[in-house]
């Protein structure tokens, strides 16, 4: 009798041993075929460019021009936040802006990069002229952002020759 449990015994534990392999060879089989989906399927879509290409023939080729000559947009960080008083209907504010400017290029990154007191001459006689009562709404801060563009660009035209920043970008902003 205690042969025969033995027996019943050892015959259910390969038939389990089996049932695991086998749902690990199923598991693994679909995901391989599902990876191999994923990876290699649906790549045939034509780009932006070729239908282009197809359509017009003479515009593909301004495309390519057209975003090789902008570049990658780069961040130059100043090196510290500007702080400013303003004043305002109660009483003046002090505000603290970190800025990030963002150029294409590395060129510009450069030119950037080298005239950083002029540009942080510029944007502290910005900032200052605003007022405190405009800074605290949103669209305050995007005309002060504007304004800020407008008056780097005008500076640096004159002494690097050409819009070397693109946009003003506000990392931090504080008024106390």
């Amino acid at each position: 009798m205690a042969e025969e449990e033995l027996q019943i015994e050892e015959t259910g534990g390969k038939k389990s041993k089996l049932m695991l392999i086998i749902i690990i060879a199923v598991v693994l089989i679909g995901g391989g075929g599902a990876a191999y989906f994923f990876l290699f399927a649906g790549g045939d879509e034509p780009t932006a460019a070729e239908e282009l290409a197809a359509e017009g023939g003479g515009q593909a080729a301004a495309v390519p021009e057209a975003n090789a000559s902008v570049g990658t947009a780069l961040y130059v960080a100043m090196p510290r936040p500007i702080v400013f008083n303003v004043p305002g209907s109660g009483r003046d504010r002090l505000v603290q802006i970190k800025v990030q400017l963002m150029v294409r290029g590395t060129d510009n990154e450069e030119k950037a990069k080298t005239h950083i007191p002029l540009i942080e001459g510029t944007l502290l006689q910005t900032f200052s002229a605003s007022n405190a009562d405009d800074l605290v709404t949103e669209p305050g801060k995007i005309e002060l952002r504007d304004n800020a563009l407008e008056a780097v660009q005008n500076a640096l035209k004159d002494i690097a020759g050409g819009e070397v920043v693109e946009r003003v970008l506000f990392t931090d902003f504080v008024m106390q």
